[in-house]
Formats: structure tokens, sequence, C-alpha cells
């Protein structure tokens, strides 16, 4: 046998769950890899593959044994180990004899300790075709499932039931049990356009036989590539492009092994209906793909995926045209009925539909946002008329029968059924933006009626469920305040909105039902867990930015996001320039010197008392810079205020150099504290710098 081959594992399984296959996929991947490496089997590139009914991996040129693991053994100190006259002594030879050695074979090892007796030993490695049943079985249990399947008699566990598993290293196939389930060299091709299980003779022609008399695509990604261009390419033969066809190309390529992109069509007349509404008839319950024209206004037909390539096409495109009629009709239907009541008179009905116990019915939040909504408008000086209208009417659109069928149309039907009642422009938009962001990469609103609407229902949400004790624990977030909080930030950072967020967490509180007991802690919780989800946000932004530089802006406590965005960007660039350095430790020495006095604040700089050129040149370059940097305070200019604060490098360096802070004298002690505290809370004005690394 070779020093090392390739390796292929593949599971098989009833379909799985579309939406998990690649996650499965590369989960299964990073499992095992972790496994060999933690196991010493050297390896090559890892491989995935994944189609609805098998997950594999393939290891290139896997070792066919485990590296041999060299053990040090520690024995008595020579000092014990032999006498004054160089004679062994029971300890020596006990320990030589534990190893089947001879003491002269012993090796000696000097430490800080001492000098020990010491000897190596070679644990060899096991047959990789041994160790890797147990790493795969593993990999396979640490699989991210929330909910695993039993099947027949077994008491195995799994995310569908497993029916054959394939295990080759080259050419040799690898028979043991994994799972309850008999691995050999066999797998299954496509459901119905290949028929009996196929031999894999090696793991070079995995793929290719898989393909060729499987018909079974099995690399996930060339499987996806070729839906995406399959249905794009088909079309823009009928004149037209995909829309949204990004959510929906991963999903569709777990669903088919075999893609073949159809064409298909449905009547015009249902292009009276709001574009979403169709949108979300094709996506969601068929995973069908929109078409749109050049202008982007939707055309009367759909691109469908089939998992076969049909001898008769038009009779699937047939089956899927029947499929989607009704389901339009349908929406036609609930378009017409809701539109019979005005969306304001569904208003009384929310006070029937419970938000959540301990908070309400839907009615008292809609009033508990409008109140937020009406002081986070006098906060920013704006009319409030609009959006504590928009907040009134945001969740009436839940009572209708089409959010009833789409619940992803919440909101958007919303604005559509307001604007047809003629409600203002404004707050139909506001209403149909007030979910927003709904996930990662989403818009955030476009309107700032919209904007100040989504802010107050996150957080009457944040607010009323953390007042209730229902705030998420480890990895538990039923109720999706982690998104919530991260919404509410990106609105505030990228809409430029520079809100007092304690304040209005304060009034948030303050609207929840009277019966609770509301208190400072449960304010700082809220805000603390906001700031967190900053913290990540913006160091997933950029990766050159480091957690400490958010710690030096934390220290002021911000209470505006968007300024805390601003000071944390000043602080990153000034951790750049040249005289950083100097700067950061002289900050770190000042805050040392300041703790070890136990210096109050409360202690003004006395002039007169300054006796030396070079205090006397820092105290006035600092005046100097107080007056600058005020009106930058202001204008929250901090990168302009930091450039400023970088000017006293010199005065500082020649402080520290000539002045003796701790001189015997204690009222110019004092004042020379004063003065550095002086210094210290001009950069505080910005950060605490003195939390910053050393570059």
């Amino acid at each position: 046998m070779s020093d090392n081959a390739d390796f292929i594992i593949e599971i098989g399984t009833e379909e799985l769950p579309p939406k998990a296959l690649k996650k499965l996929m590369v989960a299964f991947g990073e499992n095992i890899n972790a496994n060999i490496d933690s196991s010493s089997i050297k390896h090559g590139d890892i491989k995935t593959f994944a189609s609805p009914r098998r997950l594999a991996v393939l290891i290139e040129k896997l070792a066919n044994k485990q590296s041999d693991k060299k053990i040090e053994h520690k024995g008595p100190p020579v000092n014990i180990a032999f006498d004054e006259n160089g004679k062994p002594s029971k300890a020596a030879e006990a320990f030589a004899k534990k190893y089947n050695t001879s003491i002269d074979s012993l090796d000696r090892k000097k430490t800080n300790d001492g000098e020990w007796l010491s000897i190596n030993t070679i644990i060899e490695g096991e047959k990789s075709t041994k160790v890797l049943p147990e790493l795969i079985e593993k990999a396979l249990n640490d699989l991210p499932i929330p909910r695993r399947m039993k099947w027949g008699e077994s008491k195995i566990e799994f995310v569908r039931p497993i029916h054959w598993i394939l295990m080759l290293y080259g050419n040799d196939t690898i028979k043991t049990s994994i799972m309850n389930i008999e691995s050999n060299n066999l797998t299954w091709g496509h459901r119905f356009q290949s028929s009996g299980p196929l031999k894999i003779r090696s793991v070079n022609t995995y793929l290719d036989e898989l393909e060729k008399n499987g018909y079974v695509i099995a690399d996930f990604n060339r499987r996806r590539d070729l839906v995406r261009n399959g249905v794009e390419k088909a079309a823009k033969s009928v004149g037209g492009k995909i829309k949204n066809g990004e959510k929906l190309y991963d999903e569709v390529a777990s669903l088919v092994e075999w893609p073949t992109p159809l064409i298909g069509n449905f009547d015009e007349n249902f292009l009276q209906l709001p574009q979403e509404v169709i949108i979300s008839t094709l996506t969601e319950h068929q995973r069908y793909f929109p078409v749109t024209d050049k202008d982007n206004k939707l055309l009367a037909k759909f691109i469908t995926v089939a998992n076969l390539e049909s001898k008769n096409p038009e009779l699937v495109i047939d089956g899927n045209e029947r499929v989607i009629r009704p389901r339009l009709a349908d929406a036609v239907f609930f378009w017409n009925n809701d539109q019979k009541r005005k969306l304001s008179s569904r208003k009384k009905d929310l006070s029937r539909v419970v938000y959540q116990k301990e908070l309400g019915s839907l009615l008292d939040k809609s009033r508990r946002v409008s109140e937020i909504a009406k002081h986070l408008s006098t906060q920013l000086n704006l009319n409030f008329e609009n959006v504590s209208r928009a907040a009134l009417l945001a969740k009436c659109d839940l009572l209708t029968g089409m959010v009833g069928e789409f619940p992803t149309l919440q909101g958007i039907m919303g604005y559509h059924y307001a604007s047809a009642d003629e409600e203002k422009e404004d707050v139909a938009l506001a209403i149909r933006d007030h979910y927003k962001p709904r996930f990662a990469g989403d818009q955030i609103p476009q309107t700032l009626d919209g904007m100040l609407l989504a802010i107050s229902d996150k957080l009457d949400t944040l607010s009323g469920l953390f007042s209730c004790g229902k705030k998420p624990s480890g990895n538990r977030d039923p109720f999706g305040l982690r998104r919530s909080a991260l919404g509410l930030i990106r609105i505030l950072i990228e809409g430029s909105l520079d809100v007092d967020l304690k304040n209005l967490i304060n009034v948030s509180l303050q609207v929840q039902p009277k019966n609770k007991k509301y208190n400072d802690k449960v304010n700082k919780e809220i805000y603390k867990f906001i700031i967190e989800r900053l913290r990540g946000y913006l160091l997933s932004q950029d990766s050159s930015l480091k957690s400490e530089t958010f710690d030096a802006v934390l220290f002021n406590q911000p209470s505006s996001i968007l300024d805390f965005h601003k000071r944390i960007k000043a602080v990153h660039m000034f951790t750049k320039i040249e005289k950083a350095e100097s700067l950061i430790s002289a900050n770190k020495r000042i805050v040392n010197i300041l703790k070890k006095n136990d210096f109050k604040d409360n202690i003004y700089i006395d002039k007169k008392l300054l006796d030396t050129k070079v205090e006397i040149k820092l105290f006035e370059t600092l005046n100097d810079t107080k007056n600058k940097i005020e009106p930058m305070l202001k204008r929250q200019n901090y990168t302009e205020i930091l450039n400023e604060l970088a000017k006293l490098h010199g005065p500082i360096d020649h402080f520290f150099d000539e002045v003796m802070v701790m001189v015997d004298e204690k009222v110019v002690r004092n004042n020379r504290l004063a003065l550095l505290s002086e210094l210290r809370y001009q950069f505080l004005n910005v950060g605490d710098i003195s939390r910053l690394s050393i570059i």
C-alpha cells in the first residue's frame, strides 16, 4: 500500500432538507478536517459534495497511518538517581526497568528546576482505515441538526434515514460500520433516471460515474452554476431576465440532482396583482424563478427547474402551470377581498390578537410604538404626525387574508392597502419599510419616517421582552432580539441619526405595561446588549479594526450610536499615525501615575506653581489646544480633535524627560498631577487612548 491515497466517504440518505443542505455539507467537511488533524493524520485538500440524497467528503493524499507520536518521560532528579560516587540508585534502576532499557541509555534533561533523567518513547500510529470510522461518526454526530430522526428499530438518530455508506481509500473499499450501516463501494444514482446501485471502483471515478451512469451531479457548486446559467439562459430566450434569483439558486440546487430548466407561462390578467405577491407565489410556494423585462416589469412567465430530462417536457411544463394557476387565483381573491375594508378599520381588531402574554395585544404594541416614535421625532426636531399615524396602522395588514397566506409580505401589503386607501405616501412608505432590515444585507428603510418607525418598533420589542425577562441566552434567541438590535444599529449609522439611545430606551421602558417594575438595571442591560451587537457589527465591517479600539471608545459610554461610530473611526485612524505609539505610551503612564496616587479631579492647575519652562510650555500648549478643539467637539469632528492633540507629542515627551512629577512638596506634586489629569481629560473627549496596545 502506498504512503497516501485519496479517500472518500459518502452518506446516502432520504431527501435532505434543502435549506440546510449546503450548511450540512460545509459542516461535514469542517468536522472531518478537524478530527483527522487532531488524530495526527496528514492529508491534502478536502473537498465536499452534496445532493438531495447524499453528503460526501473527499480527502486528497490522506496518509495511510497516523504520524508516530514521540513521548518524553521524566524520571528522578540526577542528584537522587546517583550517589556521590556516581553509582545508580534504586530510583534510577526502577525508572530504566520500567521502560525496558539500561541506565546508560537514559537521557538527561536540564530544566529551571534542575537536571532529570528522561527517556523518549515512540507510539506508532494506527492505520488510517482503522481510525477513520470513529472520526467520521463523530463528525456526523456533531453536524448542526436542530431535530434528529429515528427510523426502524434503530436507536441511531440523524437528520434523515441513512440507506447506504460508501467508503474508498484509493482503489480499496473500506468495509466497516458507521451509524449501524455497513459500508461498501456502492452508491445510488438518480431516483428515476438511474436503476440499481453503481459500483465505484476508485475515488478518482466517483464524480464521473455518478454523472455519466447515475444522472447525479454531486458537486454542489457546479450544480448551482448549472441552475443559475440554465435559468438565466432560459429567461434571455424569451427576452427577459431573472428576478430575485440569488435567493433561490442554493435552494433549487439542493432540490435537484439533474437540473433541467423549463419555461412556463401564466395568465397575463394575474399581472394586476402587486408585483411582490406574484413573486412570493412563484418563489416561496413553488421555487419558480420570476422573469422581468428590461424595465424590471414582471412578465407572465416563470422558469422552473425540473429534476430530470423528460421525453415530454411539455407535460412537465403543463403540470407546473396548472399548479401555479390556482395559487395566483387565490392571491387575486385575497387582494380584492382585503380591499373591501380600509386598513384603518382593522385597527380595533388588533386588540383581539395577543402580541405577548405579558405585553398585551398588537393594538397595545402599536400604541407603544406610536408613543416612542413621537418622542424620537421630538428628540430630532421632526414632525411626528406621519410616523405616529403609520405606527398605528403598521400591524393592521397582519389581519388581512393576503398576509395570512404570505407572511413574508407583512409591511409590503400594508403599503399597498394604505396606498389604495389614499393614505399619505409617507405613511404608506413607512409601513412598508418598518420591518427593515429584515436580514443581513437587506436595505434599511428608505424614508426618514420609515427609519423612525423601524427604530421605535424594534426598540419596543427589545424593551418589552427584556422587561419581562425574555432576553436571549446562549445561542437561543427565539424572538430575534439580536436581529432587532443589529437592525436598529444599522439604521442609526447608515441613516445618520444622532439619537440619545439611553434616553430612548428609558422612554420605551416607561410605556411598557404598568404592572412591570422598571429600574436602571434593565436600561443598562438593553444598552449593553445593543452595544455588544455594535461591537460585532463594526469588527465584521473592518478586519483591521481591533476590539481594544472599541473598548477605548466604550469607556465613555456614548449615548448615541452614530456618535460612537464616529469616535471609533477617529481612534482607528489615530492608531495609524506616526506619533500614536508615543501618545498611547504617555496616556498609559499618566493613567498609572494618577491611579497610584489616587488623584482627585477637583484639584485645579495653578500656573504660579509651574516652575520649569517645560511644564509651562505643556500647560500653555494644552490650553491653546483646548480652545481649538472645543468647536470640533460640537461638530463631532473627532479625527480633527485627535490630530490636534497629536501635536502635543513634543511637549508631552519633554515633560516626562525633564520634570519629576512625584516631588516631596505636596502642592507642587498635586499641581503637576492636575496638569496630567487635564491632558488625559482632553484625550478622553474622544476615547481612552490608554486602552490601546503600543504598536
